[in-house]
């Protein structure tokens, strides 16, 4: 009996011993050539490039995380590098907007007909989704001469939609056609403070990839707000 005894507490201490080590396990580091010279080749080991000599540097793990995460699709629109003013006169690009999901249309300010309709279908969407600091409806003007930042500005004071959640851009004439391509609305100017235009709102994830479009108006919104509540909650 006293050599079984023996063995049981020899063999405790060696088990603790075990457990203390796998607990104290670092996590691998990663390193990377400064230069990059072979892209965005990491390795598990300190070293020198093969390329250029110089010491591998450690580099943040998180960050290539991070990167990875906020990577963009092909069919993003924050990939379009045009520039728009808002109507608080501020300049953005679209990708500014990126993290956010949005509710998107374009009209222009002086339409009697279809906009205002498109306006309050807008209205009508946003009284159905609660208020989220992630989400934005936007508005894009199809006639950046006649609609400045002045002018949207007081449109927005006028419909009420001055809140921090509506944003009205003006472009160009060459990024609001390229802009109006990207989401398959047609528009033609008749007179020189009138167009003929498609009635669509479009839906964007957070990553700037198309989710839903709403075509015509007064339409029923029902599949409209279910995708601007999934991509929110």
């Amino acid at each position: 009996m006293k050599v079984i005894k023996y063995i049981v507490i020899l063999l405790i201490p060696v088990f603790l011993s075990s457990c203390k080590d796998n607990s104290n396990n670092e996590i691998a580091s990663v390193y990377q050539c400064p230069m990059k010279c072979e892209g965005d080749k990491t390795f598990d080991k300190p070293g020198s490039c093969s390329v250029c000599n110089m010491d591998l540097q450690p580099i943040d793990i998180n960050s290539i995380y991070e990167a990875e995460v906020d990577e963009i699709s092909e069919t993003s629109i924050f990939n379009l590098d045009s520039k728009w003013n808002t109507e608080e006169g501020e300049e953005i690009q679209l990708a500014d907007l990126k993290g956010k999901t949005l509710v998107m249309v374009m009209i222009y300010t002086t339409c009697k007909a279809a906009c205002p309709r498109l306006v309050a279908d807008m209205r009508n969407i946003e009284k159905q989704v609660p208020n989220n600091k992630d989400l934005r409806y936007i508005l894009v003007s199809i006639d950046p001469v006649n609609d400045t930042p002045e002018r949207l500005k007081a449109f927005a004071i006028e419909n009420k939609m001055d809140a921090e959640h509506w944003t009205f851009l003006q472009g160009t004439e060459s990024t609001v056609r390229e802009f109006a391509n990207v989401l398959a609305v047609k528009y033609k100017q008749i007179s020189p403070l009138d167009f003929s235009h498609s009635n669509i709102i479009s839906v964007f994830n957070d990553k700037g990839e198309l989710m839903h479009q709403q075509e015509g108006l007064g339409v029923d919104n029902k599949e409209t707000i279910s995708t601007i509540l999934e991509l929110t909650k």
